[in-house]
């Protein structure tokens, strides 16, 4: 895979779990019981992709794996306890854990151009979700910045494993998910619209964007993936508008701008240097 590829991968990960806020609108049952059902589907959709998988139980397998769970769990936990707003932008706070930990774990270096991108992306969240941010809900505020803190640990682990094959630590994220949510559906009761949603939001939403994930972490430092993934943030309201009709404010549209040109920027400056680098460099 090239570097290129790699990041045009990361990029359509991000757009498709973009898709989850429009998604879980139209499934009714409860939270829990949703990752559950959603994860399932996921891991069938991912064993099915990778064919005979190939276990070692390593640190970085399985501690990806229960990065992966955990962050799906401490989210979900999060939209319950505080406001929407509040959890994606504190979960958003990923990259800098990335930044810091990658260092001292993944000895990827973070250049300038990193902690400009890191800058931008956090001001333009800012504006994309400030109208909504409050100082309230402390306990899900918590929860968000352990959210934040697991994904940041899954893409640590996972680039951990770029010279190995990093599609079973999905693989294994998503059944432990899948097993703790499922025992939540026997007091729930779906409809077939709840069925058809969750069917889509595991197959599209979280199912393919994983396989992605495994395949460009492979080309991407851990920093580079991440702050290709704060295009999720942006993108999902941007269904909702198109879908829904819930227009953003005009200081929303700014900060998107701002996230999406940063984001943009980089992605074409690194791979221009990908270009000019000796093969033995490191890519980014």
């Amino acid at each position: 895979m090239t570097h290129r590829k790699a990041i045009l991968f990361q990029a359509l990960a991000a757009v498709l779990f973009s898709t989850g806020g429009l998604l879980i609108k139209i499934v009714s049952i409860e939270p829990l019981a949703l990752m559950g059902v959603r994860s399932a589907i996921a891991a069938l959709v991912i064993g099915l992709f990778m064919g005979r998988p190939r276990f070692v139980w390593s640190v970085p397998q399985l501690g990806g794996a229960i990065a992966l769970a955990a962050a799906q769990g401490f989210f979900i936990f999060a939209n319950r306890e505080t406001t929407a707003a509040n959890a994606i932008f504190i979960q958003y706070t990923a990259p800098v854990f990335v930044a810091f930990f990658g260092i001292l774990y993944l000895r990827e270096p973070v250049r300038k151009l990193d902690w400009f991108s890191l800058a931008a992306i956090g001001a333009g969240l800012l504006f994309f979700y400030g109208d909504g941010l409050t100082a309230h809900g402390a306990t899900g505020n918590l929860y968000a910045l352990l959210a934040g803190i697991s994904f940041a640990w899954f893409l640590l682990f996972m680039r951990k494993q770029k010279d190995a094959s990093t599609i079973e630590t999905v693989f294994l994220g998503n059944i432990l998910a899948a097993i703790l949510g499922l025992p939540f559906l026997r007091e729930a009761a779906p409809s077939a619209v709840d069925w058809a949603g969750m069917l889509a939001l595991g197959i599209f939403q979280i199912g393919f964007p994983f396989i992605l994930v495994a395949l460009a972490i492979k080309k991407l430092t851990a920093v580079g993936a991440v702050l290709i993934q704060a295009l999720e943030p942006i993108l999902s309201p941007i269904w909702v508008v198109l879908f829904i009709g819930e227009a953003p404010t005009p200081l929303a549209f700014l900060g998107g701008a701002i996230v999406i040109g940063a984001v943009t920027l980089r992605s074409v400056l690194t791979t221009r240097t990908h270009r000019v680098q000796p093969a033995s460099q490191p890519t980014t």
